[in-house]
């Protein structure tokens, strides 16, 4: 006896759904996006931009809002796999509403908004905070290096540049000169209608190369005068202050910063605002992306990028970020070694703030003190005879150092490598954003700040979901009965 199927009803006309939500469950993060696009975001910045009634109408901005930041969600970047997905799956049917963008308009939506959504951070984060999602009891600090729109190899050190900008001169020089002697043969070949003396676009190329070079060339000049200039001017009043304290600065005199830029140093042709940074992948062109997380349930509190390769200049600046944000301050706040120094300490104290930074390979001069201490207080006749020992006071690096180590496993510094390295892995690794699409250091910080909006959206997402199925348990409907 043979098997009964269901029928395959490929070729049969069927009705749609009443709504293009009904493609999607209720509790579908396509859903939620939706609503908290148009009830909750303020789009005013965004809306503000579109005058006049000239043109086709342009698509509605909430509708190319949630698009985008759901498309981040699920880790789709590309503004043709956007496109594509709005073709091909439900769950970006239901926000379109199957009237899918082409991609040129969702990447121009991106670059013409790039600053207003970047600001959308900020919302989401006060709406993270509303859900009791962000409590500022410990902050943990990190930064992780991501890839530029730009190849290393596309970039050229300033001792390059000058040799390679004569090569290329000289040789389109040549070109010319051959051009030049054979104007009378190629007026045979080329006829009346051209002069003869054209030259090949791989020529003109070959100019536009090297005026390239040479105005990177320029750019590398101007940042070396003004770093030695400011370096002067800060030497200069540092020596004004010494004379009028009466000091008098240790040592032979220091030679004069050189305005010439380092010949080693590099300019990248492609995105000439990334740098060669240091990653476990080894040396890449790339962007330093900084996140401060909140230790309630991994939410980013504040976030930026920088061009620097290392992260001590960015505690303060991120600290005060959270304050700006959230307006208050975080109680607790811990940072790797990178962040570690003692106008950096100094400001966590100054801010009030219990810091929990290691201090890497930082000299341990601790024991050193204590040893002196113990000196001193020596009673025997010969320590009374000799002069005492000058016990010198631990700096704040060497304070912060003993203050891990006497806390053990239950230092709340172990909450640094639980919070910073779970969300760049979820980032990078689970929804594969491992090199910015954008070039330019401003656009990066905006699409840095999406993909964190991006982050807080999935977690406050996790969190309403949640505290739906607390309500919904059996205890909780006694209790409410």
């Amino acid at each position: 006896m043979s098997k009964t199927f269901r029928p395959w009803k490929i070729d049969e006309a069927q009705f749609l759904p009443p709504t293009v939500q009904d493609f999607v469950a209720k509790d579908h993060l396509a859903r939620f996006m939706v609503s908290l696009v148009t009830e909750e975001l303020d789009l005013t910045a965004i809306r503000a931009s579109y005058l006049g009634e000239k043109g086709q109408p342009p698509f509605q901005p909430a509708m190319m809002v949630a698009l985008l930041l759901y498309a981040y969600c699920c880790g789709i970047y590309s503004s043709r796999r956007i496109a594509k997905a709005c073709r091909e799956r439900v769950d970006f049917m239901s926000i379109v509403a199957l009237e899918p963008p082409d991609f040129r308009t969702i990447c121009e939506f991106r670059k013409r908004h790039a600053k207003a959504l970047s600001g959308l951070f900020v919302q989401v984060l006060q709406l993270c905070e509303k859900a009791g999602l962000v409590k500022l009891g410990h902050v943990a600090l990190d930064g992780t290096k991501i890839k530029a729109n730009a190849s290393k190899h596309k970039a050229m050190s300033y001792e390059r540049m000058e040799a390679r900008a004569t090569q290329l001169e000289a040789e389109v020089a040549k070109w010319f000169a051959d051009a030049e002697a054979a104007d009378s043969k190629e007026d045979k070949l080329y006829g009346s209608t051209k002069q003869g003396d054209e030259m090949p676009d791989w020529v003109a190329d070959k100019k536009k190369r090297a005026e390239k070079i040479r105005a990177a060339k320029a750019e590398l000049e101007a940042e070396a005068k003004a770093a030695a200039e400011a370096q002067a001017k800060a030497e200069a009043e540092a020596e004004e202050k010494r004379k009028a304290e009466g000091r008098k600065k240790p040592g032979k005199p220091a030679a004069p910063p050189s305005p010439d830029p380092d010949p080693k140093a590099q300019r990248n042709f492609t995105d000439p605002e990334s740098r060669i940074m240091k990653s476990k992948d080894g040396f890449v062109q790339a962007y330093n992306a900084q996140a401060a997380v909140d230790a309630h349930a991994q939410i980013i509190v504040a976030q930026d990028v920088t061009q620097s390769g290392v992260d001590y200049g960015q505690l303060v600046p991120m600290i005060d970020a959270v304050e700006a944000n959230l307006g208050r301050k975080p109680e607790q706040a811990s940072a790797d070694s990178g962040f570690c120094s003692e106008s950096n300490l100094e400001a966590l104290e100054s801010r009030h703030i219990d810091g929990y930074v290691a201090t890497g390979r930082a000299k341990d001069a601790v024991a050193g003190a204590a040893k002196g201490e113990v000196a001193t207080e020596a009673t025997d006749a010969s320590a009374a005879t000799s002069s005492p020992q000058l016990t010198k006071a631990p700096t704040r690096v060497e304070t912060m150092r003993a203050k891990i180590k006497a806390g053990g496993h239950n230092s709340p510094y172990r909450l640094r490598k639980q919070l910073p390295e779970p969300v760049f892995g979820q980032i990078k690794q689970a929804r594969g954003f491992r090199q910015f699409l954008m070039r330019g250091f401003e656009k990066v910080r905006a699409e840095w700040a999406i993909v964190c909006t991006a982050h807080n959206l999935l977690k406050l997402a996790q969190g309403r979901s949640l505290s739906a199925a607390k309500l919904m348990t059996p205890q909780a409907s006694g209790a409410a009965a």
